[in-house]
């Protein structure tokens, strides 16, 4: 009798965080709509870089406390080095002055991205690709990248883009 009321409380104490951990994971289906959302703000990147817009570009993160890393890679940083000694391994932007130079640019850019995997919850999302961004046809820069998403009252938005860099020779 000892035993059976044993197991009894301890089925008991684990029934609820059972019923806890199922209603916090989203649904399939949930999860699978967040991740085809995500995939239509990569396009829209995509398609802003392309056409030259910064406008919606910037538009694509959140306003306030976005992050913007880049870090060179150990043969990029010893690349860069050879003709800018002061080269630092990480380098802090903001999706800003990318918008800028995005929109002022003459060139045709083309980021591309393989490998693409998307973690959400519905409602942070983690996105790691590998790229391979073009300029005027010719690979200008390669690596992998991470953004960290969050999804506001208007989609799912930017908060994060980390990036590695190897630039192409030149």
């Amino acid at each position: 009798m000892k035993r059976a009321s044993m197991y009894l409380s301890a089925a008991l104490m684990v029934v609820p965080f059972a019923a806890i951990a199922q209603s916090s994971s989203p649904a399939p289906d949930r999860v699978s709509q967040d991740t085809v959302d995500v995939q239509h703000l990569m396009a829209a990147y995509h398609e802003a870089v392309v056409t030259h817009d910064g406008a919606r570009l910037a538009s694509l993160f959140i306003p306030q406390g976005s992050t913007w890393l880049n870090v060179l890679s150990d043969s990029g940083l010893a690349h860069m080095r050879a003709s800018k000694p002061g080269t630092v391994k990480i380098r802090v932007g903001n999706y800003q002055d990318f918008a800028k130079i995005v929109s002022q640019s003459k060139a045709h850019m083309d980021p591309q991205h393989q490998n693409v995997r998307i973690l959400s919850d519905g409602t942070i999302a983690s996105v790691y690709f590998d790229y391979v961004f073009m300029v005027d046809g010719k690979p200008n820069n390669s690596g992998s990248e991470a953004w960290q998403l969050v999804k506001g009252e208007n989609g799912w938005r930017i908060a994060a883009i980390t990036y590695s860099s190897n630039p192409a020779p030149k």
